[in-house]
């Protein structure tokens, strides 16, 4: 079986570098945000057909299509700058299109439908064996001989995936508590989730679909609309969220990824720092390979290190001292936890 490795973790965390870095490794097959494209409707309970697991990889995914009809394209949608046939005002955009394709070709439209003439023909078995079939399929057609996924904002997949793939190894990739939450400040995604976080408080649910018409009516004209088909993007793009909204969602995902991943043998997961990953970029990617099943190729290695990006790191230090020391304190629950899950890698690495 080829080595199947999920990189999971808040997001905003330098991921997103990480796999244009993965997918420039030969023998990797680098699968883009699949998760964040097809988890919430991929995993269907028992045995499903070929057409049956088909099906939501090529559905448009409601929540991404809403962003991008009310002009809050989310910067890791790959498809609409690259335009095919699909488009969200009329076809919708497909899962497996919007960013997990054009990350591995330069004509996605085309590989969706030489994956759907094969895949829909594939007999009844569980959806994880279908996974698993779906990732040598396109292993096969990029001659890849690993697997990598690697979604932003991930963390709480990881009882799923490791329920439906025993065998998966995971890294959990983080950053600087205060200058991931300053990015997530500044990116539309995570501005939205953190006021469909409280729309979600405001209602007492733990899930939208649990929202009632009533729950609805009683929500201020400023949170409501962004249930709808449509809304106007500056209620997202220009409301005054508070910085420490968005330290409390990363201490949040901290402590949420390192309570999934505790369970997980020793000898099938990681941790990978960001900043570890600027400062040592050479040897934190040759870990990262062979964790991965791959060799650190010197060449990969060169082309690793000319991707990442060094200008962003320290950047909560440009706030004022109030603002860093606001966020810093909204940070601090996830930040002694993730003292406690580096503490805990370091002590395996040495062998205690």
């Amino acid at each position: 079986m080829r080595p199947l490795t999920f990189v999971v973790g808040t997001g905003r965390s330098g991921s997103t570098a990480l796999s244009r870095i993965v997918n420039a490794h030969p023998d990797v097959l680098s699968l883009n945000e699949f998760m964040a494209s097809v988890g919430d409707t991929a995993f269907p309970k028992g045995k499903v057909t070929g057409e049956e697991f088909w099906q939501p990889l090529a559905r448009p995914v409601p929540r991404y299509e809403r962003l991008i009809r009310s002009g809050l394209p989310l910067p890791e949608f790959l498809y609409p700058r690259r335009p095919g046939r699909y488009a969200s005002e009329t076809t919708g955009i497909p899962a497996l299109s919007l960013m997990v394709l054009p990350h591995l070709t330069d004509d996605p439209d085309a590989l969706l439908d030489e994956l759907r003439s094969t895949v829909v023909l594939w007999p009844g078995r569980t959806a994880a064996e279908h996974h698993l079939a779906l990732f040598g399929l396109l292993c096969a057609r990029f001659g890849r001989t690993a697997v990598v996924e690697r979604s932003g904002y991930s963390t709480r997949w990881v009882p799923q995936l490791r329920a439906a793939f025993p065998h998966a190894r995971f890294v959990h990739m983080f950053r600087d508590g205060p200058d991931c939450a300053l990015s997530m400040s500044r990116h539309p995604g995570f501005r939205t989730i953190c006021l469909l976080r409280e729309i979600k408080a405001r209602a007492g649910v733990e899930d939208l679909a649990d929202l009632t018409d009533e729950h609805v009516r009683a929500l201020p004209p400023d949170l409501a609309p962004l249930l709808g088909d449509r809304f106007d993007p500056a209620l997202v793009r220009d409301r005054d969220l508070p910085l420490r909204t968005f330290g409390t969602l990363w201490s949040d995902l901290i402590v949420q990824g390192g309570e999934f991943l505790g369970p997980v043998p020793a000898d099938r997961r990681t941790t990978l720092a960001y900043e570890d990953l600027l400062d040592a970029p050479r040897e934190e990617l040759t870990r990262l390979a062979e964790f991965a099943g791959v060799e650190p190729l010197p060449q990969w290695l060169d082309a690793g290190c000319a991707l990442l990006d060094h200008s962003r790191r320290g950047s909560a230090r440009r706030l004022t001292a109030a603002e860093l020391g606001e966020l810093s304190e909204s940070c601090a629950p996830g930040t002694r936890a993730l003292e406690g899950i580096r503490a805990l890698d370091a002590d395996r690495a040495a062998g205690g």
